[in-house]
């Protein structure tokens, strides 16, 4: 008896998992079956996965004249990636942050229709690589800017082509192993003309040499905007005006020679910050007031300073301003 009941329970056994099993395939077709349909959202009506868009169209148009199209098949409305890569590299012109924003606004749009975050990602990565050539592209739109400022009758900027994808294959410029200029070497160059504030622009430069050229005008602020910048030579020129407070920002800054030009006004206290600055000059000028003591300042020789008829020594603190005579 034992034996029956044993035998009956295992037919049993594998009666039930025929059962399951059987009910298993049949879901799983039943889902195969639906992945491989198209419904119409309005209507239900079915059709194979194969059926195109334009069938799709001329079904809502025909049984739902009054419905967008998009009501019925909300898969159509997917984006054109082409336009949309296009505008994502405009973007990058912009910021990366606005790259994100614009995708998740994108996403929150067209959530089962907008690409994958594996291809936004490729595209970010694409354009992540672009950034070095956008970014001295830049660099040499900025240099192109001074070209158009100066005049240079014997050719030596001759090799500065603005079409060039970065300006790293110019005479007397030098780049660094990303493609940022860090030196502008245009010392003794028979140019002339004045100096624009794109030259702030270059945000990697390290050595600005322009010396003993015919550059007039005022220095511009905004080469304070230079972080990176170690040297900077304008000296034998015919820069007038005072010196940009500015400069007090570039806190790698060693040599600052700014002598035999027409700079008018005080030195700038500002400068005293400078703990870097190593060598300092703006003799031969038309500068007034008194000599600043604190900082690296309290290390150079008054030779540094000299020839200038209206600065009247090193500064007597509380006796007297330190722009006296000015």
């Amino acid at each position: 008896m034992g034996g029956g009941n044993g035998q009956k329970s295992k037919m049993a056994r594998e009666k039930n998992m025929e059962k399951q099993k059987a009910g298993a395939k049949g879901s799983q077709l039943e889902s195969n079956k639906k992945a491989m349909t198209i419904q119409c959202k309005v209507c239900m009506q079915t059709f194979m996965c194969t059926t195109s868009e334009v069938k799709c169209r001329e079904h809502a148009e025909a049984k739902h004249p009054k419905s967008d199209v998009y009501m019925c098949f909300p898969h159509l409305k997917k984006i054109d990636l082409t336009c949309l890569t296009s505008f994502l590299l405009s973007l990058t012109l912009l910021s990366f942050p606005s790259l994100f924003l614009f995708y998740f606004f994108l996403t929150s749009l067209f959530p089962s229709a907008m690409a994958p975050l594996s291809l936004f990602s490729l595209l970010l990565s694409f354009l992540l690589f672009l950034s070095p050539a956008i970014s001295t592209n830049s660099e040499g739109n900025a240099l192109h800017a001074l070209r158009s400022r100066l005049s240079d009758p014997t050719n030596v900027l001759q090799s500065w082509d603005p079409t060039l994808v970065n300006p790293c294959t110019w005479f007397h410029v030098t780049c660094d192993s990303n493609n940022h200029v860090i030196r502008l070497d245009l010392g003794n160059s028979n140019i002339s003309g004045i100096l624009g504030p794109e030259l702030g622009q270059l945000q990697h430069l390290q050595y600005l040499e322009l010396y003993k050229n015919d550059i007039r005008g005022k220095i511009p602020k905004e080469l304070g905007n230079l972080k990176d910048l170690v040297g900077m030579d304008l000296y034998g020129n015919k820069f007038e005006g005072e010196i940009p407070k500015s400069f007090a920002k570039l806190k790698s800054l060693r040599f600052l020679r700014l002598n035999n030009n027409k700079l008018t006004g005080s030195i700038p206290r500002e400068l005293t910050t400078l703990l870097n600055l190593k060598v300092f000059d703006v003799s031969n000028n038309d500068l007034c007031g008194t000599i600043p003591v604190d900082g690296p300042f309290s290390m150079f020789s008054l030779l540094s300073f000299e020839n200038n008829k209206h600065l009247n020594g090193p500064e007597l603190k509380g006796l007297v301003p330190y722009d006296f005579g000015c």
